[in-house]
């Protein structure tokens, strides 16, 4: 079992930057791949990014290719979201997800999920 504690979400004005992160518990964090999700009022869970096991190779929806970056940090259980350049349509509750047996950007490939954290962006 592991549980995921997202946080760093809030309001910012387009063009500015968050970080989010996501905690996870127990001992086996590095067997997990990771990934995150968003989803808008009205609209599906969609893929933002995943992370392999050790931090590479990673992946990027389209849409925020070269404004997001995942990282993790195994030693402390926990993964990252560096999102810069941030517009008014990446405002969604995003979501960390962790999954056993490789890369995928489907979400109903993941195991284990955090609630979210709230991410505006303003115009």
């Amino acid at each position: 079992q592991m549980q995921l504690v997202e946080s760093g979400g809030g309001l910012v004005q387009a063009g500015g930057s968050l970080r989010l992160s996501c905690a996870a518990s127990g001992r086996t964090f590095n067997f997990y791949y990771m990934g995150w999700f968003r989803q808008a009022p009205g609209k599906e869970r969609e893929f933002v990014a995943w992370i392999s096991r050790y931090g590479s190779p990673t992946s990027y929806a389209d849409s925020v290719k070269g404004r997001f970056t995942v990282s993790r940090e195994n030693a402390k259980n926990t993964v990252y979201l560096q999102m810069n350049s941030l517009k008014p349509e990446d405002t969604a509750v995003y979501h960390c997800a962790a999954r056993i047996g490789g890369s995928s950007s489907s979400p109903k490939e993941y195991n284990y999920w955090g609630q979210g954290t709230q991410v505006t962006v303003s115009s």
